[in-house]
């Protein structure tokens, strides 16, 4: 599988690019909002991406920051990048926000889960029982999409140069009986073996850790080629709601966060070991 570039991080990098033109000018939102004759909020809804930029806006906004040729060029080229449309598109009524599209080209993933298999590493079974648990009242159809959505996620690990991944798990994932022992047999199989794969590595954060730096719960850091164009982002995900972080600060004090993880959990050897004895507490 080939890399294909994600719409969602174009999008991004244009409303970025679109802020630094402006800081250039030195001009506020409100003032280009003024001169142009728009809503004062219109330019501070593209630059956080709360509205969507048309074409013939980038091209105003670029005539007013006094654009270069080839500043012109380059960010024409990612409006026109960011109006394409990911595989995930097809299902934005049961993915997260615009995650999968930050995921999609991300170069390094790190995540802490304390509830579930990551969703990269979950079995179509796993997958099914979580949906049914958390949508009761949900047909078939929509458990069907749900579980399409979250397995075309994985092929991220087998692209041609795929991300790094690190993955620490709390030991909960693991002991909790998610579709029955079976499912959980398979799940934990699936996890094994992807302990095996070059670019993902596994570790478990057992109980007798105690009390750790994540226990507000999950998160993800999404790093990228080149930070200085993209910046790493954080994401939050529960039940509730979904937050990505993208200020230094933020993402600083959950790297942070992650290397106390790192030291606490088992390494990657010993959490292979741990979940071979997980594995055979549930019957074939």
């Amino acid at each position: 599988m080939t890399h294909v570039p994600s719409p969602t991080i174009r999008a991004r990098r244009l409303r970025r690019e679109l802020r630094r033109l402006r800081d250039r000018t030195g001009r506020t939102a409100e003032e280009v909002a003024k001169e142009l004759g728009w809503h004062r909020t219109k330019v501070i809804r593209f630059e956080v991406g709360h509205s969507r930029v048309m074409a013939k806006d980038v091209q105003t906004l670029l005539d007013l920051y006094g654009a270069t040729e080839e500043e012109r060029e380059a960010l024409t080229a990612l409006h026109r990048q960011a109006r394409q449309k990911g595989w995930w598109s097809a299902y934005g009524d049961v993915l997260p926000d615009d995650y999968v599209g930050f995921e999609a080209e991300a170069t390094s993933i790190s995540t802490f889960q304390s509830l579930y298999v990551p969703g990269l590493l979950q079995t179509e079974e796993y997958v099914r029982a979580i949906v049914r648990a958390g949508r009761s009242t949900a047909d078939q159809d929509e458990i069907d999409r749900r579980v399409a959505a979250r397995l075309g996620r994985k092929a991220l690990l087998s692209r041609d140069h795929p991300p790094r991944v690190w993955i620490i798990i709390d030991e909960a994932v693991v002991r909790r009986m998610v579709g029955g022992p079976k499912v959980m047999r398979v799940q934990v199989a699936r996890l094994i073996e992807a302990c095996e794969l070059p670019s993902v590595e596994v570790q478990i954060l057992p109980f007798a850790a105690g009390a750790h730096a994540a226990m507000g719960g999950p998160f993800t850091l999404l790093d990228y080629a080149d930070p200085s164009v993209d910046p790493t982002v954080v994401y939050l995900d529960n039940d509730a709601s979904t937050l990505l972080l993208e200020e230094e600060g933020h993402v600083a004090r959950y790297r942070l966060v992650f290397d106390h993880l790192m030291a606490k959990a088992l390494d990657p050897d010993e959490s292979v070991a741990f979940l071979r004895r997980v594995a055979d507490d549930y019957p074939d």
